[in-house]
């Protein structure tokens, strides 16, 4: 039997949901019966809009979808003005103050505090300037991820209109646009891996094959990878080759496959990875190539993983975050992001630096960085004098650039724990207490509030993961930790090693481990080598969990709060929707 999320989307659903979203805007937030919320808002999602939690009733994330991350000259500022203008929430945060945009781990952008009736006036502003929420969210293609720096850094082969073609053909697609869940797609053209293809839905990456006595780059076809719930999955290989001409056709199929095969009864299966357990890479091969698309799939080609270094656990940043040239000779500058929020007016002044030492464009990456291009070498100094740097740097600390963290229970109603200003204190308080090792340049901690992993947790060196405990008889927030998670030519996902871990014994945590680590390496051992050697009864007692001299001031239970930096957060004291 169809889940109410399949009726509701039978009834109502993809591009005409505009058209009724429009008319409640118009009416306002009352004209939404109260007993058809939770259809509506499902539906919402289609056009970017997340109803945010409870005691915020009738405000809403606004997630503006940006392929492969690429904001084209003059959209920066657009996006800047709309959170100054319509992103000014009740209450303000302690760490970010009010109005503020949020670079995601899919390069997308986020804006909260969002009212419906204010929905036509920001549609109306972003679109003029080319940006649209369309498909940010809901049961379908999602945003196009990649290499940022597609079109402008060395490649392989060109991603860049591979990723535009996409977006072109299935957003707005009602062909696509009802699909069993959400579609998460990356296409890599770079050697490094930095697609993040292994933890996407499906994923191209670059590859080379003979054919007909000439060498032809293209990409190979993993699918059924994600984070997601407690049941990770790495992409499978397809054993499918695609020239770049033939992408859009092998990926178009794939989804169609997905459209007709994929659960409809039960959400929590409906991804694609459980189809591919179900079905196995020869089944579904067979499948795509029998039933959804016309012409002979090529097997796959030799690919270029063993030079995978993005999150390999290593030494070599990839993060895109520096100094780095184009192969027009021209550069870019990557600008740490922590936890990928930054405020209206830095937003502003970002959109000012990128039109005078570049070209106007800016580009977002998985790692909630940013970063300018096309910056000549003469302009180079001068940017990195520019007083926004000193606080986005192109060369912050390990812990600095290391850090990622979700929404949290400030907006999302799925997360158990506050995230982002707990995560810029870890950050802080590792930065001024803990020596890494001696030659540990790169240390990747991530702070997700739940199990819906959107702080991709399981790939980092230290993964963290939103919990409840009790700690001297007082419900607190925990957090349960993994340790030794990666990505590169053989990557793997963390171990959770200790549960419920109270939250202002975090750093303690991490620092003991670090000492550990220090003291038991082999020589120039990474950090994610060491886990990988140890045995499980290791692991189990290798946490050591201590109260430092940090403070958390969010031990209290943020998930029964209206807003966990208010004043007075109790539920009882939460805006009224009328309140401006």
């Amino acid at each position: 039997m169809p889940t109410d999320v399949e009726k509701w989307k039978d009834e109502i659903y993809g591009n005409e949901i505009r058209e009724h979203l429009m008319e409640f805007a118009e009416e306002g937030w009352e004209s939404i019966p109260e007993e058809e919320h939770d259809e509506w808002f499902e539906r919402f999602k289609w056009w970017g809009l997340y109803h945010q939690r409870a005691g915020q009733e009738s405000y809403f994330m606004m997630r503006i979808g940006t392929p492969n991350g690429v904001l084209e000259p003059g959209q920066t500022e657009v996006v800047a003005e709309v959170a100054n203008e319509y992103a000014t929430g009740p209450a303000s945060n302690p760490e970010f103050g009010n109005a503020y945009v949020d670079w995601t781990t899919r390069q997308s952008i986020q804006l909260h505090w969002i009212r419906l009736e204010d929905i036509p006036d920001v549609f109306e502003k972003l679109e003029s300037v080319g940006l649209s929420t369309q498909q940010a969210c809901g049961d379908s293609w999602r945003n196009i991820v990649g290499n940022p720096m597609a079109g402008k850094a060395p490649e392989f082969v060109d991603a860049l209109p591979v990723i535009m073609e996409l977006n072109e053909r299935f957003k707005g697609n009602d062909d696509h646009s009802n699909l069993p869940r959400k579609w998460k797609v990356s296409v890599t053209g770079a050697a490094d891996g930095s697609g993040q293809g292994d933890i996407n839905d499906l994923a191209l990456e670059p590859a080379f094959k003979e054919i007909d006595g000439e060498e032809v780059r293209g990409f190979n076809v993993r699918v059924g990878g994600g984070l997601s719930r407690n049941e990770p999955r790495l992409a499978r290989e397809l054993d499918v080759f695609t020239r770049p001409e033939n992408a859009a056709d092998v990926a178009g199929g794939i989804s169609a496959l997905f459209r007709e095969h994929g659960d409809r009864e039960n959400r929590y299966n409906a991804r694609i990875k459980f189809l591919m357990d179900e079905w196995g890479p020869e089944k579904f091969r067979r499948v795509l190539q029998d039933d959804f698309v016309n012409f002979e799939l090529e097997t796959a080609g030799t690919d270029l993983r063993e030079q995978y270094t993005y999150n390999a656990g290593g030494n070599e940043h990839g993060d895109l975050v520096g100094v780095h040239e184009q192969r027009d000779g021209n550069y870019y500058v990557g600008l740490n992001v922590l936890v990928g929020r930054m405020g209206a007016d830095d937003t502003h002044e970002l959109a000012r630096l990128a039109e005078e030492y570049g070209s106007g464009e800016v580009r977002v990456s998985q790692r909630q960085n940013v970063i300018i291009t096309d910056v000549p070498e003469d302009d180079l100094d001068a940017l990195l004098e520019e007083d926004l740097l000193e606080d986005y740097s192109p060369d912050p600390h390990p812990f600095m650039r290391g850090s990622v963290a979700c929404t949290g229970t400030e907006f999302c109603s799925l997360s158990i724990v506050e995230t982002k200003n707990r995560q810029v204190r870890y950050a802080r308080w590792l930065k001024e207490n803990v020596e890494l090792p001696g030659g540990v340049e790169d240390f990747h901690i991530h702070l997700s509030g739940c199990t819906a992993s959107c702080a991709q947790p399981q790939i980092a060196d230290v993964s963290l993961r939103g919990m409840k405990t009790r700690k001297d008889g007082e419900p607190v927030e925990a957090l349960d930790i993994g340790l030794g998670g990666g990505l590169g030519e053989n990557p793997q996902f963390a171990e959770w090693v200790a549960e419920r871990v109270p939250a202002d014994e975090v750093p303690g945590a991490i620092e003991n481990l670090l000492a550990k680590f220090e003291s038991e390496r082999n020589g120039e051992e990474t950090f994610r080598d060491y886990i990988a050697r140890l045995d499980d009864e290791t692991l189990d007692d290798i946490i050591d969990p201590e109260e430092t001299s940090y403070e958390d001031p969010y031990m209290h239970n943020t998930k029964r709060t209206w807003y966990p930096y208010a004043e007075d957060d109790s539920l009882d004291a939460s805006p009224s929707p009328a309140d401006d």
